[in-house]
């Protein structure tokens, strides 16, 4: 046996990656007055207009925050600012080779997929467009303390679900949820985490980075949900892997990742052209199952808005009221079963985006899902 996959070398490892979680300053406390969404101006991406050459409004965080303050369900005074993930912070999950990478304008480029960035001093990429990711990277973590404290959190920001330990792409520099999750099973004794990724594109970033969890078994979403109807008291699945992955993407869009695809523990594919009620309908399904094959301690739910009518890069037709549904589903789901929930936006590539989520952010509030310090109305 080589010295590299020694039981000790990786006894070392796990003992480093322990140290660096429980030195960390990312999880701090947070006054009760104030909310569990996460947000900072910071997360804004703004470098000489070079950003409106990708199709993501990469201003889309704070407009929320505004249309919430405006119509009066959020007291700016009462958001939560994180840290900046620190490079001890990032090193938990990604490996020095990558974040070495990362100072590289050109391979910073490829990441965003905005070449002109290859052309910039580095110190100016670095400040103007991974500085505002790392800031979100530290919303993110954050975001399952605050979720396990207050029953759920919503970070205004994050959902880099392409990038992984040692590959970023699609406009993800780094892998805010695999991080978030490693530091919620060591800062906040939890086993088991669902992720339930609702972004019109695949999650092949924390696929590829849980590849390795212990799992018993994988399956289609469609085929098992028959098997429930045929007879649901005689099903039971166990699942012994800490990570349970529920992804629903469209299968013909980037990345196209077959690799990652095998790491889903619940692949649900909606393909070009899926209307609201068709993907609500197979959400419903999907849910179902998830919550008879795994018993999770915390939800990181993904919450892209690609999946919008219109939108250039998910190429599906839900409309904002579909969004607002999906985003209440997955809430109901977690919340009734007590089970803390963390909320990231993740794509999407309309301006629109930011009053969709918006919208459903306040009908999460007016159910009773979220509490924004204003009465809720049930309905």
């Amino acid at each position: 046996m080589s010295s590299s996959s020694s039981p000790s070398v990786t006894t070392d490892a796990e003992t480093l990656k322990r140290n660096r979680i429980l030195s960390s300053k990312l999880y701090f406390d947070i006054p009760i007055f104030k909310l569990p969404l996460i947000y900072s101006p910071d997360y804004d991406i703004s470098f000489l207009g070079i950003e409106k050459l990708h199709p993501f409004d990469s201003s889309k965080w704070g407009r929320i925050c505004q249309f919430l303050s405006s119509e009066g369900f959020l007291d700016k005074n009462c958001i939560v600012e994180p840290l900046e993930a620190s490079k001890e912070d990032l090193l938990v999950v990604h490996s020095e080779s990558y974040l070495k990478s990362l100072q590289s304008s050109p391979n910073v480029s490829i990441i965003i997929e905005v070449p002109p960035v290859a052309l910039f001093p580095n110190c100016l990429v670095q400040r103007k467009v991974l500085y505002p990711f790392r800031k979100q990277v530290g919303g993110t973590i954050l975001a399952a303390k605050l979720a396990k404290e207050r029953g759920w959190a919503i970070n205004v920001g994050g959902g880099f679900h392409h990038c992984s330990a040692d590959e970023g792409g699609g406009f993800c520099a780094y892998a805010d949820i695999s991080l978030c999750i490693h530091y919620a099973f060591v800062q906040l004794n939890i086993s088991r985490v669902m992720i339930i990724d609702l972004d019109a594109h695949q999650g092949n970033g924390h696929e590829k980075d849980f590849s390795s969890d212990s799992r018993l078994l994988s399956f289609d979403c469609a085929f098992i949900f028959h098997f429930f109807l045929l007879d649901f008291q005689m099903i039971t699945f166990v699942l012994t892997g800490r990570v349970y992955i529920l992804d629903m993407f469209n299968p013909g869009i980037y990345p196209r990742d077959y690799e990652a695809r095998r790491f889903i523990d619940q692949k649900v594919e909606v393909v070009s052209g899926t209307t609201t009620n068709e993907y609500l309908k197979k959400l419903d399904e999907a849910l179902e199952v998830a919550g008879h094959t795994f018993d999770p301690e915390l939800v990181i739910y993904n919450a892209g808005t690609d999946i919008l009518e219109g939108d250039p890069l998910g190429m599906l037709k839900i409309s904002p009221d579909g969004i607002a549904a999906r985003d209440e589903k997955t809430f109901r789901f977690a919340r009734s079963r007590n089970i803390p929930i963390v909320m990231l936006t993740s794509g999407g590539y309309m301006k629109s985006s930011a009053r969709v989520i918006a919208n459903s952010v306040e009908n999460l509030s007016r159910k009773g899902l979220i509490n924004m310090g204003r009465s809720p109305v049930k309905i």
